[in-house]
């Protein structure tokens, strides 16, 4: 007996939610498809009015409480987008909604949270941990829990996606899905799978957090650790999550924090578009394993936007750092005057535009007559950068490019 959500349940729930979220654009994306070496095409969930996919199952879910529960008041753990979608909608519903956050859940999307008129509570430093205090106030200020992805009404709305790209492309061979708790990828799989059985669903992990492929196996270990990706960063599958994906997703990918990190980066400078972590964690797995999906086409869901905007600033200097566009060299140079002038004049002449200097006599190893310069400078590309150290070579320095790990 399957396990998946009927294709008439999803479907109704399509009809429930039209004209209340947004029926956003599936579009082919011609630069991501030849760095990939697939035919890409991009669900845009980041344009729901949460900029996450997160509102279509708490909207789904909140329409569905009887009145009695309504009365009462729904309680929800989130690291952020489930909490905005179930707090906006809550409040479009005159519905009492209280949101239990991770003390570590970015500042925008608790703010977002709050102005959507939900009290917010932080507590715990995983979701693990706000879940068990959720539980707790679910029995003393008798509340309806909400969960994230371990529901069947949230599961149903998420697989309204998976109607959407089929509608709008019905001969995807690939969809590829983040996977936290595994309520999107569940919904989306179970409305694919009946539509087009041929369709493969791909999920995609961070690698500090393979909570699902860990439970597929029936392993017990327990995920943890910093990842750009909070989103999918979840300790316990769901329940009913867990027998869905067994049944329906083809294969599971594991993206390290660079694929994350490179993939928010090409949404944004490529698609002029916001990605979070977890949002971009399906053009990650594109990026850690491009020979799985050469030459087929495939679906991405960009799930969500909602990302702290210094923690992308970091991620777009990264990248440009990874390109040869932003580079750190050090030298050693006599401590006389003019020295400094004619580095920056070489670096100039040859194209280099210096953004930062440091200038170190007494903190660095180095001679009571010398003095290591530190050069940020803004470069075309890694062949500048070697043409740059030619010229500086040529007149008898020794530049060395900085890494992250430099000291």
């Amino acid at each position: 007996m399957t396990v998946a959500i009927p294709l008439a349940d999803i479907r109704a729930a399509a009809d429930l939610l039209k004209g209340f979220i947004v029926e956003t654009p599936c579009l082919h994306s011609r630069t991501l498809s030849q760095i990939t070496g697939a035919e890409v095409f991009v669900k845009f969930e980041n344009l729901q009015f949460t900029a996450s996919f997160k509102e279509r199952g708490a909207l789904y879910t909140l329409r569905n409480l009887s009145p009695e529960e309504a009365w009462r008041g729904v309680i929800a753990m989130s690291a952020g987008n489930h909490a905005q979608g179930v707090a906006y909608h809550a409040g479009r519903l005159g519905i009492p909604a209280t949101i239990v956050m991770p003390a570590n859940t970015p500042f925008t999307k608790v703010s977002h949270t709050r102005n959507f008129g939900a009290n917010v509570v932080l507590h715990g430093e995983t979701l693990a941990e706000s879940e068990i205090f959720a539980r707790a106030k679910v029995l003393s200020d008798n509340l309806v829990l909400v969960h994230p992805y371990d529901d069947r009404r949230i599961i149903t709305g998420q697989g309204t996606i998976g109607l959407e790209m089929l509608s709008a492309h019905p001969d995807l061979d690939m969809i590829v899905v983040p996977i936290g708790g595994g309520g999107l990828i569940s919904g989306i799989a179970s409305a694919a799978k009946a539509i087009r059985p041929s369709v493969s669903v791909v999920g995609v992990e961070c690698a500090a957090y393979p909570s699902m492929s860990e439970a597929l196996a029936g392993r017990h270990v327990i995920p943890g650790g910093q990842t750009i990706a909070e989103g999918i960063a979840v300790k316990n599958v769901g329940t009913l999550t867990l027998p869905i994906v067994r049944e329906l997703v083809d294969d599971i990918v594991i993206a390290s924090e660079e694929e994350l990190e490179r993939a928010i980066a090409l949404f944004l400078m490529v698609e002029k578009t916001v990605s979070e972590g977890a949002g971009a964690a399906g053009l990650a797995a594109l990026l850690a394993q491009p020979e799985k999906f050469a030459g087929k086409k495939v679906g991405l869901v960009l799930c969500g936007g909602n990302i702290d905007p210094r923690l992308l600033s970091q991620v777009i200097n990264r990248e440009l750092v990874r390109e040869g566009r932003l580079t750190g060299l050090r030298i050693r140079i006599f401590d006389r005057p003019g020295a400094l002038a004619e580095i920056t004049r070489i670096v100039g002449e040859a194209g280099g535009n210096i953004i930062d200097v440091i200038h170190q006599r007494l903190f660095m190893d180095v001679p009571a007559k010398g003095a290591d310069v530190d050069l940020l400078i803004e470069t075309r590309d890694a062949g500048h950068v070697d043409e740059i150290r030619a010229k500086l070579q040529a007149l008898g320095y020794t530049p060395r490019v900085l890494s992250s790990s430099s000291e």
